[in-house]
């Protein structure tokens, strides 16, 4: 009841000001509700709906500020926020889709600026810049709709895997605010590209296979051998096969769903998965976030 409550005050904000590292008073108030065995998924899935309350807010603010946009737009939050699987501690991925029109320069200053706005005061909420840079105020990622499809054809058909390792973050974007037409044509137009384009499958699934469960071949964990983190286990490293592979096999199955649980879900039920198989995924899933959960906490 009180996060809904947090939602409800954000929601009702006059000023960025009023939601000012708004995210570590969230943090405090599932720290019962984990302890006493929350489901993960549900968590994540508050989560995301708080954070898409603050998006909505800080847009909003933004707009106000700028004035009205040349043309429509979309907002993309990607990586674990696209997927809606944020955990207590999130940076911002994100980026800008506006339509193509004829004074682009005009409109590309526009969102650049709009973008820097928007960027700015979601990390005054608590929402840490990228340290890779990957957020919509990076003008490489605030372009208009054609230069979207461009990148996504390059990533597609590029014959070397490590080339693709960086830009995998995008392939899990949602539209979070605004036109989201936009969004959907970016990703029926990937979907139809993968489809023509079998090898870059092939390069994704040589990307999965990079990271190995952490254990050795006695069976033991593997743990970190040097530095602060010396004798502790990377959980996140650790689900990183999971969500990858089962990026590939949604992106194979033309899935259009972002979150891990729906993907495996939407497998399971065209047989691309066995029972056995997507109860096996999930569990060691909930159980890994479970834990990541407890220790941010």
């Amino acid at each position: 009841t009180s996060t809904y409550l947090l939602i409800k005050t954000v929601k009702s904000a006059n000023n960025i000001q009023e939601i000012e590292n708004v995210h570590s008073k969230l943090e405090k108030m599932l720290l019962d509700p984990l302890k006493n065995g929350a489901n993960p998924e549900y968590v994540t899935r508050l989560i995301t709906t708080f954070s898409d309350a603050i998006i909505d807010k800080v847009i909003t603010f933004s707009l106000k500020k700028m004035g009205p946009p040349p043309c429509k737009f979309v907002f993309l939050t990607m990586g674990s926020e696209g997927r809606k699987e944020q955990t207590l501690i999130s940076d911002q991925d994100n980026a800008i889709i506006f339509q193509d029109v004829k004074n682009a320069e005009t409109a590309k200053q526009y969102f650049d600026d709009l973008a820097k706005l928007i960027c700015d005061q979601l990390n005054m909420a608590g929402y840490r810049f990228c340290d890779g840079d990957n957020m919509a105020k990076n003008p490489k990622w605030c372009q208009p709709l054609s230069r979207w499809k461009d990148y996504f054809n390059t990533w597609i058909r590029t014959s070397n895997p490590e080339n693709l390792l960086h830009s995998s973050i995008f392939f899990d974007f949602r539209g979070t605010w605004g036109e989201m037409a936009l969004a959907d044509e970016l990703k029926q137009y990937l979907l139809d590209s993968i489809g023509n384009w079998s090898g870059f499958l092939r390069n994704l699934t040589e990307n999965t296979l990079y990271f190995k469960p952490p254990i050795s071949r006695f069976g033991k964990l593997v743990v970190e051998t040097r530095g602060e983190q010396k004798g502790a286990l990377d959980i996140k490293l650790a689900m990183l096969p999971i969500v990858d592979f089962t990026r590939v096999y949604a992106l194979k199955n033309g899935i259009s769903q972002t979150n891990t649980l729906t993907r495996l879900f939407r497998l399971c039920t065209r047989r691309a998965l066995t029972n056995k198989e997507y109860t096996n995924i999930v569990r060691a899933y909930n159980y890994m976030m479970q834990l990541r959960f407890l220790r941010q906490i």
